[in-house]
């Protein structure tokens, strides 16, 4: 059975969350609003990336294709190469790292797919949190850069200090500071 991975947003008025869920969610509660086109903000809560408003109806920012459950009967196969998703680009490489590859198991193609696939899976937890303080800062950045500390607070979400941040915002408006927190949820977790 396939997940729909539905994307959120959150919209604020000044500092104030006045709507938050899907894109289709958040543009009726909007429209409901005795708001002005422009006196409001609306985040991506994937990304923390401020999104245009209004949007066109339906839309909705491009997500990963909803994962398939191996409970779901497998595709007919057909005739030919499968369809992986295979996209050919340009790789710029030294001959050494050519004549490395092309010794692999599978040649260059299969190599660099694992070493990559290898990587991702090395730094997964990484990965998590430079995405967790690039949204938190992208938000921060966008809604509090005017409020006092803000250059005390970025500096401490990127020194992974989660003490000295929940203090440098403790004085923001509440509802800054709860979407903050949501956002840099992963952003002072350990390393391993």
């Amino acid at each position: 059975m396939s997940t729909p991975n539905i994307p959120l947003c959150t919209a604020f008025a000044s500092h104030q969350r006045v709507a938050a869920g899907s894109y289709a969610h958040v543009a009726h509660t909007l429209s409901g609003l005795d708001l002005a086109t422009g006196s409001f903000l609306i985040f991506d809560d994937a990304t923390g990336t401020q999104v245009d408003y209004p949007w066109p109806a339906g839309y909705a920012p491009a997500q990963p294709e909803p994962v398939v459950a191996a409970d779901e009967p497998p595709a007919v196969p057909s005739v030919g190469r499968p369809k992986l998703g295979v996209v050919a680009r340009e790789v710029t490489l030294l001959p050494r790292h050519w004549e490395w590859l092309g010794q692999q198991r599978g040649g260059a193609s299969a190599a660099l797919r694992r070493l990559v696939d290898d990587a991702r899976n090395l730094h997964v937890s990484r990965d998590q949190i430079r995405q967790a303080k690039e949204a938190s800062y992208r938000f921060m950045s966008a809604i509090a850069g005017n409020l006092p500390g803000f250059e005390d607070a970025s500096r401490a979400l990127f020194a992974q200090d989660a003490a000295d941040f929940a203090h440098k915002i403790a004085h923001w408006p509440l509802d800054v500071q709860t979407y903050l927190a949501w956002l840099s949820r992963n952003a002072f977790t350990a390393q391993p």
